[in-house]
Order: structure tokens, then C-alpha cells, then sequence
């Protein structure tokens, strides 16, 4: 009796110490000083990849920083890409060297976080410090107000919690997704209904085709994007951010990939990989081979208009580009893929750096009038609601139309589907996962083989065994 008295207490005492552990590493990694922020001088240094027609955008409103804070100096450089800021950093990182924000996606953050390098938000979001040291006014604190962080649409700001432990990493800081561009004079001459669904869609290619044998109906950009949203619009395995982390090769992605090959077959599809460049290009094209449907980045929506200007500077339009949401597996439950740089905060010893660094990245995400500014001149998606109320935004989304203004006519689709966002998990790997995945799709799409179902469970093990062994 006495032995199994001991067993117990050791089991849990065990338990105790597991759980303890667990909470420990669940705990956020950064304590907000006391005071908040002290008013000291600070330097932060911030890597993106905005190009020249940002700067002025950036610098303006890092002099409206400057006027709350004149204490905190910010630093940025154009580092190049979204690769490039990555490999530059996780260089810096071993020489503890790293910049204090960057650009980031989710698996960026995952590489950093080998290291630990990232700091956790959450207790600097949740903060209510008076920011007393500081121009920003009275009532003013560090964290963000109820009212701030309901603003935020929520699939992107969600997308800082992809990690597996709930913690936050990151803040959205301007975004993209994908949309579904067609031919809008030519699908009012003919009399085509914008296809909702992927089985409408399937009508809509069949339908095309007997127009313009010639054609192929659909062009998409993303053969990645493609299979994850598949699995996300459909509630089929893909990744997890723990446990298996490679969980795609199942019956139902299987049998989409084989009705899409089935697609390609009749002419109806092509992807960026198989065409060999952005489809936008068949979408506008003037040869006897184009499309007249585009899924791509809403980012790029100025290169899914056929303008043609002349020597004297005139600009004409073959047609008319209508944007639509991507088609869905359920429209009752829509899913449309968020995309687009979010801004994570680097460790360093100093923690008024972190402080001020947090500061900064608040004040341009829940800026409207910056965040206004920086989607007209970037063709990005803001990340809060409220943008809508500024007049500025209020103009540019009068002018849109599938023209001119097709940027803020893909701007206003985007803004008017925020409930449809989602993300995939983030982890070390899960880079490799969404490479495979569209390296799939563009493998299966053009097979022959007579035992199609063969060669599909084939890429599909494959592609398992890809990223298995990458980590």
C-alpha cells in the first residue's frame, strides 16, 4: 500500500513538474519595463523591402512618430526581397547582430525562432502602462485599447498566433490575397455568371471553350496557394504547427489534384509553373492563345488590365477586368488565403529598445491615414477597418472600376471579404511543405501515365518524403 502511496505521489509530482514546464514555455518572453517606455534616447533599425515610390510614405509618417516620440530614433534599409531580408537576418542573428524589425512571413519567423530571436507581443499588446514618457497624450498606453485591436480584420491579425503555441510573433502590417480576375466584356457579351463555386467554375472553363477552342479559360498563378486553399476551403489535412507536421497526403487532396489534371486535359487550366511565367500575361494577351480567367495576387491587379497607350500618350482598353472572390468549395464558409508582410520584433538586451520598437510598429499598423497612404501607393490591403472612414480611402474606392482604378477595385474586393482570411500553421519546414505541394500540382497537372491514380499517390509520397527529410 505504501509503495503504490509513492507511485501516486511520484506520478504526480511528475505531472507537476510537466505542466510547470509546459506553462513555462508558454509564458510570453518579454517583461514590459515598469515604466513602460522612460523617455531615453533609442535607436531601432528597421529591414523591409519597400521600394522607392514607399520611402516618402515611410518618411513621412516616421516625422508624425517622431513628434509623440523625439526620443526614438528609427533607422530602415531596403534590404531587397522577402528571401533576402530573411537570409540576411538569420545571418545577423548568429552574430547577435540582428536589425530591431523586419519584414516577415510566418516561416521567416520560424527560421528566427531556432534561435529564440523573436520576441513574443503578447504582453506588450495586452499592456495597460501609461505612456507617460511620451507625446501621446493622456489616457495613453503602451499596449493596445479593446477598441484597437477589434479594428484589426482578424484573419490577419490572427496570423501572429500560427505557431503552435498560441503566442504572438508578429503584427500584420499590409497584406494581399488572391482574386479571381476575368474578362468582364466578354462574360456580359456571352452572358457567363462569375462562377462562386469550383464545380461553376468547371461549367464556366467547358463553356469558354466552346466560345474559343483556342483558349484556355483559366490561368492561376499560385499552384501552391491552389492546394492549400483547397484544403482549407475543403477541411482537409495539410500541415500542423506540432506533432506530424506533414499531413497532406490523404484521399481528399488526392482526389482534387486528379479532378484538376482532368481539368487541364480538356484545355480548361494552366498554372504559372506550366505556362512559364505570371498568367496575367495570357489573361491580356493579343495571340490566338489566351485566357479570359486569372487568379493571382491582388497586389498585381495593374498587370490584369489590357492597356495599350499610344505615341502620343493616349491609353485605350481591350476590355473590361472584373474582380470577383476566388471560387469556393462552400460559400457558406469562404476561405481566400492571407498573404502579405507582417512586421516582427527582434530581442536585444537593451529593453527600451524592444519598448520603442513595439511602439513604432503600434503606431503604423492602427494609423489610418498611414495605412491609407501606404495601400494607395503599394497596391497592399490595409489591416484595419477603419480605414474605410478616411477620406482619402474614401475618394480612391469611389474612382474604382476594372480600368484605370483596377487597384482600388481589387482594394475593395479584398476589404469586402475580410471574414474569409485564414493562414496556415508556421514552423520550421513549413516553407518546404507549400513548395512541394505546388511542385505537385505542376508535376500532376501534364502526366499521361496511364494509371493516373498510381502516379498521383506517387507525388504525393514524394512530396511527403521531401519535407520529412528537409527537416
Amino acid at each position: 500500500m505504501k509503495k503504490r502511496s509513492l507511485f501516486l505521489v511520484m506520478l504526480l509530482f511528475i505531472a507537476f513538474v510537466l505542466v510547470g514546464c509546459a506553462k513555462k514555455r508558454a509564458m510570453p518572453n518579454f517583461d514590459v519595463p515598469e515604466e513602460g517606455y522612460d523617455g531615453s534616447k533609442v535607436t531601432i533599425t528597421f529591414y523591409h523591402t519597400m521600394g522607392t515610390n514607399l520611402t516618402p510614405v515611410l518618411d513621412t509618417y516616421i516625422a508624425e512618430f517622431n513628434k509623440i516620440y523625439p526620443n526614438i530614433t528609427v533607422n530602415y534599409e531596403s534590404v531587397g526581397g522577402y528571401d533576402d531580408v530573411r537570409d540576411r537576418i538569420n545571418t545577423e542573428i548568429t552574430q547577435k547582430n540582428q536589425p530591431n524589425i523586419a519584414y516577415c512571413y510566418p516561416d521567416h519567423i520560424a527560421l528566427y525562432n531556432l534561435a529564440k530571436a523573436v520576441v513574443t507581443l503578447d504582453n506588450l499588446i495586452d499592456s495597460k502602462i501609461p505612456d507617460s514618457n511620451s507625446n501621446a497624450g493622456e489616457g495613453a498606453i503602451i499596449g493596445l485599447t479593446d477598441a484597437q485591436k477589434a479594428d484589426f480584420i482578424e484573419g490577419y491579425y490572427e496570423e501572429g498566433r500560427q505557431f503552435g503555441d498560441g503566442l504572438m510573433y508578429s503584427m500584420p502590417f499590409s497584406k494581399s490575397t488572391e482574386v479571381l480576375y476575368y474578362d468582364k466584356t466578354f462574360f456580359d457579351a456571352n452572358n457567363i455568371k462569375v462562377p462562386t463555386t469550383w464545380d461553376e467554375m468547371e461549367d464556366v472553363c467547358k463553356k469558354i471553350k466552346e466560345i474559343d477552342p483556342d483558349s484556355i479559360p483559366l490561368g492561376y498563378d499560385s499552384s501552391a496557394n491552389w492546394f492549400i486553399t483547397m484544403c482549407e476551403q475543403l477541411g482537409t489535412p495539410y500541415t500542423s504547427a506540432t506533432g506530424n507536421h506533414f499531413l497532406f497526403d490523404n484521399a481528399e487532396n488526392r482526389a482534387f489534384v486528379k479532378r484538376f489534371h482532368e481539368w487541364y486535359e480538356k484545355g480548361y487550366v494552366t498554372t504559372q509553373g506550366l505556362y512559364g511565367a505570371y498568367t496575367s500575361g495570357l489573361f491580356i494577351s493579343t495571340d490566338k492563345i489566351r485566357s479570359y480567367m486569372s487568379i493571382g495576387s491582388s497586389a498585381g491587379a495593374t498587370h490584369q488590365v489590357p492597356a495599350d497607350t499610344d505615341s502620343e500618350g493616349n491609353t485605350t482598353y481591350r476590355f473590361e477586368t472584373g474582380i470577383a472572390t476566388i471560387p469556393q468549395a462552400n460559400p457558406q464558409n469562404p476561405k481566400v488565403i492571407s498573404q502579405g508582410p507582417s512586421v516582427c520584433i527582434f530581442k536585444k538586451d537593451n529593453p527600451q529598445e524592444v519598448v520603442a520598437s513595439w511602439l513604432f510598429v503600434k503606431f503604423l499598423t492602427t494609423n489610418v491615414n498611414f495605412q491609407a497612404a501606404f495601400a494607395s501607393v503599394s497596391g497592399y490591403i490595409p489591416v484595419i477597418k477603419s480605414v474605410s472612414e478616411n477620406p482619402v480611402w474614401q475618394e480612391n474606392m469611389a474612382k474604382a472600376n476594372g480600368k484605370e482604378y483596377i487597384a482600388y477595385l481589387s482594394a475593395k474586393v479584398c476589404l469586402e471579404q475580410e471574414e474569409a482570411y485564414y493562414t496556415s500553421p508556421a514552423f520550421y519546414g513549413s516553407s518546404k511543405a507549400r513548395d512541394e505541394v505546388g511542385a505537385l500540382i505542376d508535376k500532376v497537372l501534364p502526366d499521361t501515365s496511364k494509371d493516373i491514380d498510381a502516379f498521383i499517390a506517387k507525388a504525393f509520397k514524394d512530396a511527403i518524403d521531401e519535407c520529412e527529410y528537409a527537416i
